[in-house]
């Protein structure tokens, strides 16, 4: 992976920071664009630019030819059918897939300047398995499982497109679900393996989809988590 140019969007915290000190150690050059600058410190980039996926931006100061992207913004609204608006899902909706394909739509021209690029989605369990309160991120990643097995197709064998699907995960932004130690013996109970994800166990994975040796895997929704979407215990 060294000298590999790296685009990671929304890399500042959680899955993109442990991602980030993964490729650091393989010598790759990243470059990294997030709703804000925080979380900064010690790691190691090429450039750094803030955005805001649901509105109009540009991506600036990035290299020609870009050898891998990774698309981390999500959400996590669990909510009850009956109090779901219209403004919620399609707030989703926005952050977690449209989001995705503005910036694809930008940097696609450098993608397709290397020799074979990767792209890497995230998804969820929630999306192959039904969950109560899970209707809107449900929904829009649904719509990132589509655009992955629709662009690794029309965009095959030179860019390659795969999604990461996890069950719940110790980032910022599961928090508020993880806020109580009986919150967290009852999600973990669930597990098969017993506990909650870590951010580093699902970047491992992100950082193979992005090397070499993942080059004859595309179109591929790989879960991550813990055996939930397909273990009963």
């Amino acid at each position: 992976m060294e000298n590999q140019n790296i685009l990671i969007i929304g890399g500042t915290s959680g899955i993109g920071t442990e991602l980030v000190r993964k490729l650091n150690q393989s010598n790759a050059n990243v470059y990294l664009a997030s709703r804000t600058a925080n979380n900064l410190e010690g790691l190691q980039y090429v450039s750094h630019q803030t955005i805001d996926v649901t509105k109009e931006f540009q991506l600036t100061n990035l290299p020609t030819k870009l050898d891998g992207l990774v698309y981390l913004p999500g959400t996590i609204n669990l909510k009850p059918f009956s109090r779901i608006s219209d403004e919620d899902i399609l707030n989703e909706f926005n952050i977690n897939a449209l989001g995705a394909v503005r910036v694809i739509r930008q940097v696609l021209p450098s993608l397709k300047a290397s020799e074979q690029s990767s792209i890497v989605l995230f998804s969820t369990v929630a999306f192959k398995v039904g969950m109560p309160f899970h209707l809107s991120i449900a929904m829009a990643k649904g719509a990132v499982e589509g655009i992955t097995r629709t662009l690794a197709a029309e965009l095959s064998p030179k860019v390659r497109v795969n999604s990461i699907a996890p069950s719940l995960t110790e980032t910022p932004l599961a928090a508020n679900i993880v806020n109580t130690e009986e919150k967290r013996k009852f999600i973990s109970d669930k597990n098969p393996m017993k506990h909650i994800g870590k951010p580093e166990e699902i970047a491992g994975l992100a950082k193979f989809l992005l090397s070499k040796e993942a080059s004859w895997i595309t179109g591929q929704i790989l879960s991550v988590d813990g055996g939930m979407s397909t273990l009963k215990l």
